[in-house]
């Protein structure tokens, strides 16, 4: 049952690091938020909600500003 949960866990930090790692890169904002909403859903699921769902509302509420500063395909200096 441990070796379940690590698995789990592993995948929900998955989730939250691409969500990351997609505003990061300039992908569309949405794109970030299904993968935040993905590890929520799968912590509800695991019971480990308590844990993960401060860390995504914190993203989500985030989403905006975040989207805003990400350096979406910019354009080279010709």
């Amino acid at each position: 049952m441990k070796k379940h949960e690590e698995k789990l866990e592993e995948k929900i930090q998955k989730l939250l690091i691409t969500g990351d790692n997609r505003l990061k890169q300039g992908v569309d904002p949405e794109k970030a938020r299904q993968s935040f909403l993905q590890a929520l859903e799968l912590a509800r699921e695991a019971g480990l909600e308590e844990r993960v769902r401060p860390l995504v509302e914190l993203r989500l509420a985030d989403l905006p500003r975040l989207a805003r500063e990400s350096p979406r395909s910019a354009e080279p200096d010709a």
